[in-house]
């Protein structure tokens, strides 16, 4: 028998290819990496765009909140690690991470 979901809201923008989406434990957010480089966080209660950044010319293939540091990583197709603080919007740390694309990208659930 299929898996059957009720669907409570949908979402919907003209943008790039949507390569990941993380939900914020605690607040109404979804973090989206795009493929045109942009890292969007939504607020899926009112449908709108809280915050968006710019962080490369090439696509953003993972993003994933860090809610007990107020950040957020991502990982990128120009094999860069960034984090930003994403209530000052203020990136904290960025680097060449792997010689490949960065596909994919977790966190630990309590160390730094």
């Amino acid at each position: 028998m299929p898996l059957r979901l009720d669907i409570k809201k949908k979402l919907s923008a003209s943008s790039e290819r949507v390569k990941s989406v993380d939900i914020h434990p605690t607040e109404t957010w979804a973090l989206t990496a795009l493929y045109n480089g942009h890292v969007m966080i939504w607020d899926y209660e009112t449908g709108t765009v809280s915050k968006s950044f710019e962080l490369s010319d090439l696509p953003v293939r993972c993003a994933k909140f860090i809610p007990r540091k107020q950040w957020f990583i991502s990982a990128s197709d120009d094999m860069r690690l960034r984090v930003y603080n994403y209530n000052t919007m203020e990136k904290i740390k960025e680097f060449e991470a792997h010689q490949d694309y960065i596909r994919c990208v977790e966190v630990h659930p309590s160390l730094p």
